[in-house]
C-alpha cells in the first residue's frame, strides 16, 4: 500500500512516500524551487517521490495532509473576533489567502495531481507526534510536541504504545513557547521561522540577566511546565509583527534592524530567552515523565530543533533515552500524517527495531548516479578527475589536512534542515581560522555562527561529553540535534575574563576550535558505516592521517538559499564561493581548473538544463 503525505501552504512544504509503513522517500519543496522554506504546493517534491519509487499517482492508495484546514480556519476567525477592532488589515489579508486556496485543500490536491482516491486530514500536532514516535526505536514512549501553533495546540503531551498514540494534555493558542521564542527572534533582528537557530547560537555570547524580567512580565509559568503569555506585550495574534510597543518599552529599545550591529543587549536577551525556554521544557519533561512513567521520550515540533535545550533534557536523565525527529518542523508533518494513517487508523502492527530508528539516517531524498553526474559535467565542459571510492576518500582527507574546504555531494539527500554528510561543506576542525573563513568567505553569514562537528561514532565519547551516556554503547547523535561539551582532555586553558561579547571568538577553547562554540559546546553528529558509508570512510581516512576523527560539517548552501539538491546546484554554489574542491559522486573537481565563473540571471540556461 502506497501512502503519499503532504505538508504545504505555511512553511517548509514537503512530500513523503510510505509503502506498507516504510518511509521510501521524503523531500522538501525548497530543494527544487531554490526558495528557502518554500510554502507552495510541493509538486516537485511529489514528482520526486513518485519517480524515486518508479510509480505514478494512480498507484497511490491514500493521500494524507498534515493538518485540518477547517479547524485552523475556525481558530483564526475566533482569534480575530476576540481582537476586534485590532487586526483588521491582517484579517483581510488572511481571509484572501484562505478563501482563495487554503480552505480547499482536497480540491487543490485533486486538481493538481489528478488524484481520485481517499484524502485524509491528520491534525497538526498529531502529525508531529506520529512523526516522532513511529520512526523511533521505541515500542512505547512519552511524546512531547512544541511549536508555534497547529490548529489550536501549541504544546501537546502524548504517549505512544505499540501502534497507537494518545494525547494527554495540551496548551492552546495564543500561549505558545514557539511563538515566544520567535518573538525574541524578531526583536533581535532575525527572520521569524528561519532565524531562531541564530538566536540560539547568539545566546552563549551573552548573560541571562533578563530572565527574571521575562518571567515576571511576559509569562506565567507553573511548576508542571504549563504557562500563559501576557498578550499585552505581543502582536502576533492579530498583527503583522511579533512584538509591540509595550515589549520595546520593557527592554528599552525598538526591535533591532536586520543586518544592523548586534549589541550587548541582543546577546543578553538571547541568553535570557534561551534559559527561560530550557527551564520551561525541563518542567514539561518532568511532568510528562510523572504522568506517563515511560522510560523513553520522543520530540517533534519546531522547538525540538533547539539542540541546546535537547542537550539539557538528555543530561537531566529524566528519561533514559530520547529520540528527536530530524525534520521536526512542518516538513516532518508529511511523514507523520502518512505514518499515523498506516499505523493508528489502519491498525497495522508497529515495525520497530530496538536501538535503531526507521528514518534511515534521514537520507530520504534523491541520489544521482555517476552516469548522471558525468553526463552533466561533460555537457557543461567542467574539468574533473574520476577516482574510485577508496582513492577518493584518501585524496579528500589529504586535501582537508592541507586546509582546503570541500563541497561534498554524495549519496541520497537529507530530509530536514540539517546536512548530514550527503550535501555538506567540509573542513578541518583543528584550524584556528577555519570557523571565520567558512562563515565569511563560503557561507556568507554572521561571524558568530558556530559550525557543527561530524565524528566517527566509536570515537564519540573520546572527544565529546554526554555524561552518563558514555556507558551506553547504543548511544549516538545521528541527526545533529544534541549539544554536548568537548571533553576536558581536548580542551585548552580558557581565558574567559579577557574577552567579552563577540570577541569571545578569539578565545581558542579546544583542540578542535572550528567546531567548539564559545561556551565549550558543540552540536554533534555521530556517524557509523551503516548510516552513511562514504562520509564514514572519509572520516576514517582523515583519522588515520591526522589522529582526529572529526570534521566540520555544514550544509552545502550559502546564506539565504536552501541546501543544494542537484549536481547543477552544487556546482553553482561551489563556483560562487571560495570553496577549493567539489566532490560530485566519485568525481573530484578543483576550483583552479575551472574557467572564470560569470553567473547569468538565467542560470538554468547557463548550465544547459532541460
Amino acid at each position: 500500500m502506497y501512502i503519499l503525505g503532504i505538508s504545504a501552504f505555511y512553511h517548509d512544504s514537503s512530500a513523503c512516500l510510505v509503502k506498507d509503513g516504510q518511509i521510501l522517500f521524503a523531500i522538501q519543496e525548497e530543494r527544487f524551487t531554490r526558495i528557502k522554506h518554500d510554502q507552495s504546493f510541493p509538486m516537485n517534491a511529489i514528482k520526486a517521490c513518485l519517480n524515486g519509487a518508479n510509480i505514478s499517482i494512480g498507484d497511490i492508495d491514500c493521500i494524507t495532509y498534515y493538518e485540518d484546514p477547517k479547524k485552523k480556519f475556525s481558530r483564526l476567525i475566533k482569534t480575530y473576533i476576540s481582537e476586534i477592532p485590532k487586526g483588521y488589515k491582517s484579517f483581510l489579508r488572511a481571509m484572501r489567502l484562505w478563501i482563495n486556496g487554503k480552505l480547499w485543500i482536497k480540491k487543490i490536491i485533486r486538481k493538481r495531481l489528478g488524484f481520485k482516491g481517499e484524502i485524509i486530514f491528520v491534525n497538526h500536532h498529531k502529525s508531529h507526534a506520529a512523526s516522532a514516535f513511529y520512526p523511533s526505536p521505541f515500542k512505547s514512549s512519552a511524546i512531547l510536541v512544541m511549536d508555534g501553533v497547529g490548529e489550536y495546540d501549541t504544546t501537546s503531551l502524548w504517549v505512544g504504545k505499540s501502534n497507537k498514540i494518545k494525547k494527554l494534555d495540551s496548551i492552546k493558542f495564543p500561549h505558545s513557547l514557539g511563538l515566544l521564542y520567535s518573538a525574541f527572534t524578531y526583536y533581535t533582528g532575525f527572520k521569524v521561522n528561519s532565524g531562531e537557530y541564530k538566536l540560539m547560537g547568539l545566546a552563549p555570547y551573552g548573560k541571562p540577566i533578563y530572565k527574571e524580567l521575562i518571567l515576571d512580565n511576559l509569562i506565567d509559568l507553573k511548576e508542571d511546565g504549563s504557562f500563559k503569555l501576557n498578550m499585552k506585550y505581543f502582536n502576533y495574534a492579530s498583527g503583522f509583527t511579533m512584538t509591540n510597543k509595550n515589549f520595546s518599552e520593557l527592554f528599552g529599545r525598538k526591535p533591532r534592524e536586520p543586518e544592523s550591529k548586534i549589541t550587548k543587549l541582543d546577546m543578553d536577551i538571547a541568553a535570557s530567552i534561551q534559559k527561560v525556554t530550557e527551564d520551561i521544557i525541563l518542567k514539561l519533561v518532568k511532568h510528562l515523565k510523572k504522568i506517563t512513567e515511560e522510560d523513553n521520550l520522543c520530540l517533534a515540533g519546531g522547538v525540538a530543533l533547539n539542540c541546546v535545550a535537547n542537550g539539557k533534557i538528555l543530561k537531566s536523565q529524566i528519561f533514559k533515552k530520547i529520540w528527536i525527529q530530524p525534520a521536526s518542523g512542518d516538513a516532518g508533518g508529511s511523514i507523520g500524517s502518512s505514518l499515523y494513517y498506516w499505523y493508528d487508523t489502519l491498525n497495522n502492527d508497529l515495525k520497530y527495531v530496538e536501538n535503531s530508528d526507521s528514518q534511515g539516517g534521514s537520507l530520504l531524498g534523491a541520489e544521482y548516479s555517476n552516469h548522471e553526474i558525468k553526463e552533466y559535467i561533460e555537457k557543461n565542459d567542467i574539468k574533473y578527475n574520476f577516482l574510485k571510492p577508496k582513492e577518493l576518500t584518501k585524496k579528500v582527507a589529504n586535501l582537508l589536512n592541507q586546509g582546503n574546504v570541500i563541497g561534498w555531494f554524495n549519496g541520497r539527500m537529507e530530509f530536514g534542515p540539517r546536512a548530514l554528510g550527503s550535501r555538506s561543506i567540509l573542513g578541518d576542525p583543528r584550524s584556528k581560522t577555519m570557523q571565520s573563513q567558512m562563515n565569511l568567505k563560503i557561507k556568507y553569514r554572521e561571524s558568530f555562527r558556530p559550525f557543527a562537528p561530524i565524528v566517527i561514532k566509536d570515537k564519540l565519547f573520546e572527544w565529546f561529553d554526554f555524561g552518563e551516556y558514555k556507558l551506553d554503547n547504543s548511544f549516538q547523535s545521528p541527526y545533529m540535534l544534541l549539544v554536548g561539551n568537548v571533553t576536558s582532555s581536548k580542551k585548552l586553558n580558557e581565558d574567559n575574563k579577557r574577552y567579552a561579547g563577540l570577541e569571545k571568538l578569539k578565545n581558542i577553547k579546544s583542540d578542535i576550535p572550528a567546531v567548539t562554540h564559545v561556551d565549550g559546546s558543540a552540536r554533534i553528529q555521530s556517524v557509523d558505516q551503516n548510516t552513511n558509508r562514504p562520509i564514514y570512510d572519509l572520516l576514517i581516512d582523515f583519522y588515520k592521517l591526522t589522529g582526529c576523527p572529526v570534521l566540520i560539517n555544514t550544509s552545502f548552501n550559502v546564506r539565504g538559499e536552501p541546501i543544494v539538491e542537484s549536481p547543477a546546484d552544487a556546482y553553482r554554489c561551489f563556483m560562487r564561493t571560495e570553496m577549493d574542491y567539489l566532490v560530485l559522486g566519485d568525481f573530484l573537481i578543483s576550483k583552479n581548473n575551472q574557467p572564470n565563473y560569470i553567473e547569468s540571471k538565467d542560470w538554468m540556461k547557463e548550465f544547459k538544463l532541460d
